[in-house]
Order: C-alpha cells, then structure tokens, then sequence
C-alpha cells in the first residue's frame, strides 16, 4: 500500500507537508485518551446477570451470558472489552450489546493489538501514527514520564472507531492491552493528554 505524507514534525515544529493541502492533518492541538481491556478478576462487589449474544455473529442478543461484578460489566460497557474469569472475552458495542469472544475486537471485529490498535473520527483507517510529544494533563502538568515514554515510543495505526458521540475533532484513542490491577484507572496509564503533537501518515 503506498502511503501519503501528511505531516512532518520534528521537536514539537511542522518542518514541511508534501501532497495536496486538503491532505494535509493538522500536527498539533491533539487530544489522547486510553482505552483498555477490563479484567475481571480485579473486580469484585455486587455481581449482576448480563444478556446478549453467546457468539460474534450476532446482534442484540437476549441469552444469558453470565453473572459479573457490576464494576466488570459497567468497565466493558464503557471500554468495550473485558477478559473474564474463565479466559474469554466479554465484549461490548452500542450497535450490537454485549457478546462473548474468544479475543477482544475493535469495531470492525479484528483482534485489538496493545501498543497498536488506535481510533480517531477524523483519520482515515490504516493511517499510521506516532505520537511526538505528549503535550500537558487537562490540569496543565506534566505527563507522567514512564507512561508518555511508551506512548511515543509506540506505532500506532487507526484500526478502530469511537462509540458515536465520544470522539470528536483532533482526538486519538490508544489502546494499551489489559489492565494491570485494580486501581488500573487511578494509576497514571489511565490518563488524557492535551495539546499533544502527532506525526501521520494516511494511505492514499
């Protein structure tokens, strides 16, 4: 596949874009946000019944898939995957509920790849990203070093979509792979970055 140089930027500066301008994508002004698959054996509390489907291959199903903690369910609802106690997967989208899998999927039912698998409404699919410079928190501080280091360190391809009305202009998703305990989403791997710079390259 040949691909279309959109933007160049070294040390946080646009040094050049070649192609038509209306290519072009803007470098700077990003939003990054994580998403991960929940675990549910971090989880504990009131359990609930879920419904839905027992396969892949179907849509809104109403057949009892089991009962997990409400903090499980609510997590998948809200990621759109979690790995459950016996080892498979607890998926869910908007269009489709909940549906039990043998891998977490992204919104075109391809396996998620940690470290890899992004999503962004205003990127083309199979664009190629890497993220230059975290930017700052939404407080205005520092990101932690650890977790940008991965992050930029990472290369990152469009292979999903947000659930409608959560996505928005010049926001990237990133998905990081399971959670690592049960405090994942008070620890700094959870995290929103502003004002980040990205290089990308969308295919022709």
């Amino acid at each position: 596949m040949r691909w279309l140089w959109a933007v160049l930027v070294v040390a946080g500066c646009t040094t050049g874009q070649a192609g038509p301008s209306a290519s072009a994508v803007p470098a700077d002004g990003w939003e990054v946000t994580v998403y991960y698959t929940a675990v549910e054996s971090f989880h504990s509390g009131r359990a609930v019944p879920v419904r839905g489907c027992p396969v892949i291959d179907c849509e809104n199903g109403d057949e009892p898939l089991g009962t997990f903690p409400q903090s499980f369910a609510k997590a998948v609802e809200d990621e759109g995957t979690g790995r459950t106690a016996s080892g498979r997967y607890l998926n869910w989208s908007h269009d489709k509920g909940y549906w039990l899998d043998s891998a977490p999927r992204d919104s075109f039912g391809q396996p998620l790849r940690p470290f890899i698998s992004a999503a962004a409404d205003g990127l083309t699919r199979g664009s190629l990203v890497r993220l230059v410079s975290c930017g700052r928190t939404p407080e205005g501080t520092d990101p932690d070093p650890a977790v940008c280091r991965k992050l930029t360190a990472s290369d990152w391809e469009i292979t999903d979509e947000f659930t409608p009305g959560l996505g928005g202009d010049r926001h990237i998703d990133l998905y990081v792979g399971e959670e690592t305990g049960p405090l994942f989403t008070e620890s700094p791997w959870y995290t929103t970055f502003v004002q980040a710079v990205l290089d990308v390259h969308q295919p022709s």
